[in-house]
This record gives C-alpha cells, sequence and structure tokens, in this order.
C-alpha cells in the first residue's frame, strides 16, 4: 500500500516558523515529483508548492513565495515544507502528494494531511 505520511503541523502564532515533513514511507514515487497542497474551512484544496524529482525545481503559489520553502531530503524520498513569517491565513490542512507530472494539479496520490493552525 502506497503511504505518504506527513508531519510537524501545529499550533503557532502569527510570525512564527514550521516546518512540514512528507515520508514516502513505502518507497513507491521514485521518479515523481512531489508537492504540498492545503485546505482551510469552507475552503477548496489549493496548490502551495512543489518540486520535481531531481529537486532542482520548484514552483509555488503567489501566496506562499518567499515566506515557504519546499526541498527534498538526501535520499529523496522525503520532501519538506518550511515555512517562515506564518500568518493566520496559512491555517489549514496540508497535504502531501505525489504525481509524475510537476504542474499537475491536483496531484494523483495523497498523504492524510497535518493540521496547521496560526492564531493572530
Amino acid at each position: 500500500q502506497v503511504q505518504l505520511v506527513e508531519s510537524g503541523g501545529g499550533l503557532v502564532q502569527a510570525g512564527a516558523s514550521l516546518r512540514l515533513s512528507c515520508v514516502d514511507s513505502t518507497q513507491s514515487f521514485t521518479g515523481y515529483a512531489m508537492g504540498w497542497f492545503r485546505q482551510a474551512p469552507g475552503e477548496e484544496r489549493e496548490f502551495v508548492a512543489a518540486i520535481t524529482w531531481s529537486g532542482l525545481n520548484t514552483h509555488y503559489a503567489d501566496s506562499v513565495k518567499g515566506r515557504f520553502t519546499i526541498s527534498r531530503g538526501s535520499a529523496k524520498n522525503t520532501v519538506y515544507l518550511q515555512m517562515i513569517s506564518l500568518k493566520p491565513e496559512d491555517t489549514a490542512v496540508y497535504y502531501c502528494a505525489a504525481d509524475r507530472s510537476f504542474y499537475k494539479d491536483p496531484y494523483d496520490y495523497w498523504g492524510q494531511g497535518t493540521q496547521v493552525t496560526v492564531s493572530s
């Protein structure tokens, strides 16, 4: 069973930082792009950031550019989302996802999500 496992969410104050992690626990997504999406209460799921398998290419939603950084671990089966200067509007469930296509939205394979709550 393929599995993407997220961790690192939590409750923080505005201006704080968090780092989310996503592990491809069965290493089923070798060669795949990985991305982060989020869904706030009452809102549709939206793209946040993505990274190619090589790690050489990334792209971001305009709302997080300059504040969020996506990266891969050395083993490539782990992807991180470093978030700084968090805002209350960043509050959402954050999902890790995988797909063969870097620019596709939404991706085909999903984790269970991790809650990020930013208080004002």
